[in-house]
């Protein structure tokens, strides 16, 4: 049970992700072809207004399809429509001319062009191979040559539709942290530490001013030993604040060695500690991504730091553990790696966001689109790479295992 809750936390995490692209899209007019929940081909789909919703076959996060992500190459109409010319020669005089249009630049052209292609490809019969392949190449190219295609967008709505998806998974971190500070160890106004699996200790690592724990003595570096005079670990001191019903709460501590017993005090009520606790969050996110982007990564381009890197089996495993804690460490452990999906997209790497946000900054800056060659030359460095951090990431993981 641990496990699936584990999968479908992630799953949700990356369907976040897939949202913001999607909805900032339709907000700033550049119409998404595809939202899928779940990675197709399709278990189910509907269309509406030109969208096609679906339930993708593989139950892992969402797909969106935002149109003409690239701009169309002379070399395109040759990938796809090659083998139905092959099958009938018929179709070579309007290949060729989409192909001219193309080098050209001519997309008025392109676009009447690649309808007259269309006009000739239904009139004749194909094998289901070559039937395949030339409706994808009708669809993709006729999504590049759209006015709504994204390489066609001024820069400004490419930063914001692609720095969507992290930044959502960015949020969604702040948004849970504030709620757990909220509902549980925030009411008195303290924090405590994770260990490096993210569950929950009971070492203070910081005390709010004014607040309850405050006046009652509680000191950073305190280890909180019993609630009310039951004895306590991570998860069931969390367990122990929040089921409090705001009644008077008595730490017992251990400091330097002694115990000492805390005066009691009232937890805050929610209304008081919420916009505190977003506040607070905010601050915790922002170490957080210290410690994922600048001590994390960085170490990774110096040699330092690769034994540190999980992959899927890794991120599984250490959120079914802390679920098995309690649902504050679960909820504190998605919190964690929906921060660092947000972060790891954000790598100025293509395939990922951040290589699409450089790439827009650098067409921008030029006031002309980079060609479709440099954008593949740099993608297959970008997922060589990728794929090393994954290998990396699950090379580490059957090794904890083991």
């Amino acid at each position: 049970m641990s496990i699936a809750f584990a999968i479908i936390g992630l799953a949700l995490l990356v369907l976040a992700h897939e949202a913001g692209h999607f909805f900032t899209a339709l907000v700033t007019r550049m119409r998404p072809r595809r939202f899928y929940v779940g990675f197709p081909p399709a278990l189910a789909k509907v269309k509406h207004k030109g969208i096609e919703y679906g339930i993708g076959v593989i139950p892992l996060g969402g797909y969106v399809k935002i149109p003409g992500m690239f701009r169309p190459s002379k070399r395109d109409p040759e990938l796809y429509f090659r083998p139905a010319v092959e099958e009938d020669e018929s179709l070579t005089g309007a290949v060729e001319a989409l192909e001219s249009s193309l080098e050209q630049g001519d997309l008025d052209r392109a676009r009447n062009d690649l309808g007259l292609l269309r006009e000739g490809l239904s009139g004749i019969r194909l094998s289901p191979m070559a039937t395949r392949l030339a409706r994808r190449g009708l669809e993709e190219l006729d999504d590049a040559l759209s006015s709504d295609a994204y390489w066609r967008q001024p820069t400004w709505k490419r930063l914001v539709v692609i720095s969507a998806g992290p930044i959502t998974n960015i949020l969604v971190a702040i948004v849970i942290f504030a709620s757990l500070y909220t509902l549980d160890l925030y009411r008195l106004g303290f924090q405590v530490g994770a260990n490096k699996s993210g569950v929950t200790t009971t070492h203070v690592e910081r005390v709010l001013a004014s607040s309850p724990a405050k006046r009652a003595g509680l000191e950073s570096g305190d280890v909180v030993v019993a609630v009310n005079g039951q004895e306590v670990n991570g998860s069931t001191l969390i367990k122990r604040i929040g089921g409090s019903g705001g009644r008077p709460i008595a730490l017992t501590v251990r400091r330097q060695g002694k115990v000492v017993r805390l005066r009691s005090v009232k937890p805050m009520n929610e209304a008081d500690s919420l916009p505190a606790a977003f506040v607070d969050s905010i601050h915790l996110t922002g170490r957080i991504i210290d410690q994922i982007a600048v001590k994390g990564i960085g170490r990774l381009f110096v040699g330092k730091g690769g034994s540190q890197v999980s992959g899927p089996i890794g991120i599984v495993k250490s959120s079914s553990d802390a679920y098995r804690h309690g649902a504050s460490d679960y909820l504190f452990v998605i919190g964690l790696i929906s921060l660092s999906l947000g972060v790891l997209n954000l790598l100025p790497l293509l395939p990922l966001d951040g290589g699409h946000l450089a790439f827009s900054l650098i067409e921008g800056a030029r006031r002309r689109v980079v060609s479709r060659e440099v954008y593949e030359r740099v993608s297959a460095v970008g997922i060589a790479l990728v794929v090393l951090l994954f290998v990396l990431g699950l090379t580490n993981d059957i090794g904890h295992i083991g």
